[in-house]
């Protein structure tokens, strides 16, 4: 279009052309910006649900440290710091947000819902703001360092007196880096950072990147909680954490009785071997470590109070641990007293049979009386008490027994607790798990009640299912349903889906009231 002279027809169809590529960028110019604005909501939803999936994580911890504080009380005030620090940085960069738009509509910011992006297309609202005569001005030095002190601050984080994983520390150092561009195959032309994310961009984009940034401290703050959490569960389970627990048939004995009981870990495992076991300094013939016990079988001594003490050595990860353990008995020469002992716990349960094991030392079981609220007999020494319907924090039980024409009594006192609340389960896992969306639309949602005593069985009537920027929809049984299943053909990898409000009961004890139900996050992989 350049050579030679052009007729005034030519030279017409030239500036038709020119004008055509014109209107062509500006639309392109108009879609892109748009496709900004629609990106930073999109945004926006995932930081919501993270930071929804975030808060389920805390009241997770909060209850568990309320349930065993010694365990769980310093991650849990860790985990609400965490929170806290989040919240300040997200508050500040949403103050940042507010402040561009203001300026950008002369300080009358329309609602997201009637936000034109096509209108944020200049530069100079953020140049202003943040730079002056090439430096950056005391906003933008104020921005650069609220990113690098949240991001210094999560990097000294420090779980149990241990620091974050380095996977972690890398992403945050990824997510949060502040360090100069380098420009050029050798790098020698460097450019500040501030300067080569935001001077000279549309406003729209700006936005985008601060509502970026907002989601990158959601998700980092979920990638901590959740490591915290499957942190300890992995030091739940460690045969490290268990302690040998001895139960003996009677805590009392006359002068020339043997001693009989069982020494075990405390969670008994059936099929778990010892390396081998001491006992008042002797080892234990192998007749005596059966199905995952050590049974004692020894001389009473005389009367007083007397010691057994031994060690358990058992091989973890190809290293002998060792176990050591001290129980003391008395040998007296009358009854003096009645022996109650609960077989699972210093407590008992509403909504469950609760096992005892109500004696008198020397007095035979058709002689002992016993007599409490839902009590009833099982067999010898042994009884049933259940504490369903009865309103009392605690609960007496009261034994007596004739031994030698003399009249023996004794009282002990239980605490009487509520079933502790329910965890959900998706193919029997729990509290943040990783699955395709296949095997989730296969899957059962269940209900455990984890570490407790008792084998109570519990059934799901109905859960909630949430997909992120989808309406929350109710589901009765156990499984996905249809509706559910399309839902969940749009959700994306990387994406949580929520699994909450699962109404849960007790099998055998419908009308017991069981507690609310922890939910379930899955984080979609493929």
């Amino acid at each position: 279009m350049a050579g030679g002279k052009l007729s005034a027809r030519q030279k017409m169809i030239n500036l038709m052309y020119l004008v055509f590529i014109a209107m062509m960028a500006l639309q392109m110019s108009k879609k892109v910006l748009s496709a900004f604005g629609t990106s930073a909501e999109d945004i926006e939803s995932q930081a919501n649900m993270k930071a929804k999936s975030n808060q389920y994580l805390i009241k997770t911890l909060d209850q568990k440290a309320k349930e065993q504080p010694e365990k769980y009380s310093k991650k849990s005030q860790l985990a609400n710091e965490i929170e806290s620090k989040t919240t300040e940085f997200s508050n500040y960069l949403n103050r940042v947000k507010d402040t561009i738009l203001s300026i950008e509509f002369k300080g009358k910011v329309p609602p997201k819902d009637q936000l034109d992006y096509e209108l944020l297309s200049g530069t100079a609202t953020v140049d202003n703001l943040f730079f002056k005569e090439g430096k950056a001005t005391p906003v933008g030095k104020e921005f650069k360092n609220k990113i690098e002190e949240y991001r210094n601050y999560l990097l000294n984080i420090k779980v149990d007196g241990k620091p974050i994983s380095a996977e972690t520390k890398n992403n945050i150092m990824q997510r949060f880096n502040t360090a100069d561009i380098k420009h050029g195959k050798k790098g020698k032309r460097i450019e500040p950072w501030l300067m080569a994310n935001f001077e000279g961009f549309p406003t729209v984009a700006t936005l985008f990147k601060l509502e970026n940034y907002i989601n990158k401290s959601k998700v980092t703050e979920n990638e901590i909680l959740s490591g915290m959490l499957r942190g300890q569960m992995a030091s739940d389970v460690s045969v490290t954490n268990y302690e040998p627990v001895v139960v003996l048939d009677k805590s009392a004995y006359f002068p020339g009785e043997k001693v009989t009981g069982r020494v075990a870990l405390g969670r008994v495992d059936s099929t778990m071997t010892f390396k081998e076991v001491t006992l008042n300094g002797r080892a234990v013939p192998k007749n005596l470590l059966t199905s995952g016990y050590l049974h004692i079988d020894m001389p009473a001594g005389n009367v007083g109070e007397k010691e057994v003490k031994g060690q358990i050595v058992f091989n973890e990860n190809g290293k002998d641990i060792p176990l050591p353990f001290v129980i003391k008995y008395a040998v007296i020469p009358v009854p003096n007293s009645a022996v109650i002992s609960a077989e699972k716990m210093n407590v008992v349960y509403r909504g469950v049979d609760n096992p005892l094991s109500i004696s008198i030392p020397g007095v035979p079981d058709n002689k002992v009386s016993v007599s409490a609220p839902g009590l009833r007999k099982a067999g010898t020494g042994k009884y049933i008490m259940n504490v369903t319907r009865y309103k009392g924090k605690t609960v007496q039980i009261k034994v007596s027994g004739k031994v030698n024409g003399k009249t023996v009594s004794d009282s002990k006192t239980f605490r009487v607790k509520n079933i502790p609340p329910p965890v959900g389960t998706v193919r029997g896992e729990s509290g943040v798990i990783k699955m395709p969306k296949r095997n989730l639309g296969l899957s059962t949602i269940g209900a455990i009640l984890p570490d407790f005593d008792f084998d109570v069985k519990l059934g799901v009537r109905s859960f909630d299912f949430k997909v992120p920027g989808q309406p929350t929809l109710r589901i009765n049984g156990t499984k996905l349903n249809a509706q559910a299943k399309t839902l969940l053909r749009r959700v994306k990898r990387g994406q949580n889906v929520q699994i909450y409000n699962i109404r849960a009961f007790l099998k055998g004890n419908s009308g017991y009231q069981i507690k609310k139900v922890s939910p379930v996050i899955i984080e979609i992989i493929n």
